[in-house]
């Protein structure tokens, strides 16, 4: 687990009415994928999946601009001070993602993804190289960028070593997508003879500044794969549930001492209390225990975590409304806990 946020000691609270709290952080945000939400067809997440790449293929970077402007300042409105954008529509239209968050004043960290096969062909590099290239002209037009190899699926091994040199030589941040759904992991053993998580390491690809989204469906030896290389897991309950992924087998993380940060991916849900009250509500059903992850876990997984994973050393505070209805008759040393317990994102006062 990352070292928790103190919660209440040395805060400042700009009236008595509200408490400081470090901002939440969404680590993995797809801010495209919002306007699927309620309309998305399909019995499974394949079939979901090719109504996300229509979506993708009508975005301009003038569409970009607009809507990931609207999607930022709804994470911001719900507590969300930072963001890692999975983005895999473009250059020009990581440019406008860019300028779309600096309007919503978040902070924004630009994790540019790398895609040799399948998806869409706007998607898609000539060879790593390439790729490599769209991130040093993102990074020298002044970008906070990641690299990200979409997945296993989508970048070939010769790939993924390119990528993780690179990142390792530039001390990037690297996120990647791995055991979100079995027939990934059944792809990924015909073609190396191993699972994702086992090829991401054999490949150079955990670190200390890697972050694995999902890993819904890794199994015990890739979890101890992710303890040993002091990886980070990007958990999206919300996302996880629309689609039928799965959930984070989160007691085995937990027990490894995987650090854990949460992400809101296909924004389906922008709230960052309910994807952490989800994660430790998963634990709960897993383990037959309440307060598996105590309540100032949870917020470090929220807020400073997800920083870690982005590469951020500082990031916004937010401020929660003592006032809020939902924390009536709540004794002041109770108040993170029932934050987590029985609020929402209307809790976060509005600047």
């Amino acid at each position: 687990m990352t070292a928790a946020v103190p919660l209440l000691a040395s805060r400042d609270v700009a009236t008595p009415d509200t408490l400081a709290l470090p901002g939440f952080v969404s680590a993995h945000s797809h801010a495209f994928q919002r306007a699927l939400r309620g309309r998305a067809a399909g019995a499974d997440f394949w079939a979901w999946r090719d109504e996300m790449l229509a979506e993708a293929e009508r975005q301009t970077p003038e569409l970009v601009r607009v809507q990931y402007a609207a999607v930022y300042q709804e994470l911001r409105r719900a507590g969300y001070t930072a963001v890692g954008e999975f983005h895999y529509l473009g250059v020009a239209e990581a440019r406008a993602a860019a300028e779309a968050a600096a309007e919503a004043g978040i902070a924004f960290v630009l994790l540019h993804v790398a895609y040799a096969r399948g998806g869409l062909p706007r998607m898609r590099q000539e060879s790593a190289q390439a790729y490599l290239r769209e991130v040093e002209a993102l990074r020298g037009a002044g970008i906070r960028v990641g690299v990200a190899p979409h997945s296993v699926r989508a970048c070939p091994r010769d790939w993924l070593e390119a990528i993780a040199g690179y990142a390792a030589g530039e001390q990037l941040p690297l996120h990647v997508h791995a055991d979100e759904q079995p027939r990934e992991i059944e792809e990924c053993l015909a073609e190396h003879g191993c699972r994702p998580i086992e090829l991401l390491a054999r490949t150079g690809c955990l670190s200390e500044r890697s972050t694995v989204v999902h890993a819904t469906h890794a199994d015990g030896a890739e979890l101890d794969l992710l303890a040993a290389h002091g990886a980070i897991v990007c958990a999206c309950p919300t996302t996880e549930a629309d689609l039928g992924d799965g959930f984070l087998p989160a007691v085995r993380v937990q027990h490894r001492g995987i650090p854990i940060c949460i992400g809101t991916d296909s924004n389906v849900r922008i709230d960052p209390l309910e994807e952490l009250r989800e994660l430790e509500g998963i634990a709960r059903r897993q383990s037959g225990r309440r307060g598996v992850f105590p309540t100032d876990a949870l917020l470090d997984i929220g807020s400073a975590a997800g920083a870690r994973a982005l590469g951020l050393e500082t990031w916004p505070e937010i401020e929660i409304d003592l006032g809020h209805q939902c924390l009536a008759g709540i004794a002041p040393e109770q108040v993170p806990a029932a934050l987590l317990a029985g609020c929402g994102a209307d809790v976060v006062v509005q600047g």
